[in-house]
């Protein structure tokens, strides 16, 4: 559970399945089996990993937006959060990029 990486990837480029959007996300972060793959257990392993600096990075965005354009809002929305979350009392030890192309946009 929580194995720290010094890069966090999820890759969504083969996604199929409404479904397949939480497991790219469990294996990627090293969530814990108990992971409920819904938006609110993916709040609650997310701020679980705060004690150590965090480096996401996410693949296949726009797979993910043509596929299920409401689990890619919903992703984008609860990462801005979290990045934010406990009065920005982390945000220095979090980055969240999301790969496009050859661009990278960072997540504030």
């Amino acid at each position: 559970m929580y194995e720290y990486k010094e890069i966090y990837t999820i890759d969504f480029t083969d996604i199929k399945h409404y479904l397949d959007v939480h497991i790219k996300i469990k294996e990627a972060l090293d969530f814990p089996d108990y992971y409920g793959c819904n938006w609110s257990a993916f709040w609650d392993c997310l701020t679980d990993m705060l004690s150590d600096p965090i480096h996401i990075e996410i693949i296949g965005i726009e797979v993910l937006r043509k596929k299920f354009k409401n689990a890619a809002n919903m992703l984008i929305e609860i990462l801005r959060d979290f990045k934010h979350c406990y009065n920005d009392r982390f945000s220095h030890k979090i980055l969240i990029e999301v790969v496009e192309g050859d661009k990278r946009i960072v997540i504030e």
